[in-house]
């Protein structure tokens, strides 16, 4: 019963989370500030809102179950490692959610690492500014890939529903928290990052400084980073005044305009 419900109100409890979280961020930006944001955030948002539009229509048109419903899937073909022996919600929910996480970490640093996805993926990193709609603005095609890839692990892990749709609440509100141009004070932030992905460090992430752009890829645990080898603490320019975004381009019609956005990838830099 309760798997048939989430199946069919899926997308309203994602959008549902995603408002609610998107109001309460941009508050906290609102009222603490970490960074002077260059360009205008209405040319920012309008075209980073108008491509989660765009990408939105994309999924729904080509991927119309979404990972939930390849979860269903998965579990009426017993398909999967969750489905091969049985394990109470209580355990099986943290312990798919954790394995998610982990399969998105891998995701980003592949993104990195292999030159065709990374002329997708840079166009997240061709924000000249950070705040929460950076979190937003990913190539369509990079998210359809990055669905391929989320149906793969899915199939591979057989996790429960609620497990899938949870995660996917998780991961987005976490996206958007973790690239909030806002400040933590200096002692909660310490102690957040021991587990989350925070601001601050995620920020690091989208210096122009290669080596920092190339280091802490998670979104949700920071343990990953640190596990793996990928983990930098502090940037080598204050947060405050560190540039971000790629050191080429910069001009707001090739990184903001939806027209630049789309072209992005198909440019030599």
């Amino acid at each position: 019963m309760l798997e048939h419900w989430l199946l069919a109100h899926e997308p309203q409890i994602r959008l549902g989370a995603f408002a609610l979280l998107f109001v309460l961020i941009a508050a906290w930006e609102w009222w603490l500030p970490c960074r002077r944001l260059e360009l205008s955030r209405l040319l920012r948002w309008g075209n980073h809102l108008a491509l989660v539009v765009l990408n939105s229509l994309l999924l729904r048109l080509l991927f119309p179950a979404a990972a939930v419903g390849m979860a269903s899937w998965a579990q009426q073909q017993q398909l999967g490692l969750f489905n091969q022996f049985e394990m109470p919600l209580w355990l099986g929910l943290p312990v798919a959610v954790v394995l998610l996480d982990l399969a998105i970490y891998w995701q980003h640093r592949l993104f990195h690492r292999i030159p065709l996805f990374w002329r997708l993926h840079r166009v997240h990193h061709a924000d000249p500014d950070f705040d929460l709609t950076t979190a937003l603005r990913f190539h369509p095609l990079e998210i359809l890939l990055s669905m391929t890839i989320k149906w793969l692990v899915v199939v591979a892990l057989g996790p429960p529903l609620l497990a899938v749709l949870l995660f996917e609440v998780i991961l987005n509100g976490m996206a958007m928290f973790n690239h909030a141009n806002a400040a933590l004070p200096g002692g909660l932030e310490r102690r957040l990052r021991v587990l989350l992905v925070t601001p601050d460090m995620h920020r690091i992430h989208h210096s122009s400084a290669s080596a920092e752009m190339h280091s802490n890829f998670g979104f949700n645990l920071s343990v990953w980073d640190r596990w793996f080898g990928s983990y930098v603490a502090q940037p080598q320019q204050p947060q405050h005044s560190m540039q971000i975004g790629l050191a080429a381009p910069r001009a707001p019609r090739q990184t903001c305009w939806l027209s630049g956005i789309l072209r992005l990838p198909f440019q030599r830099l």
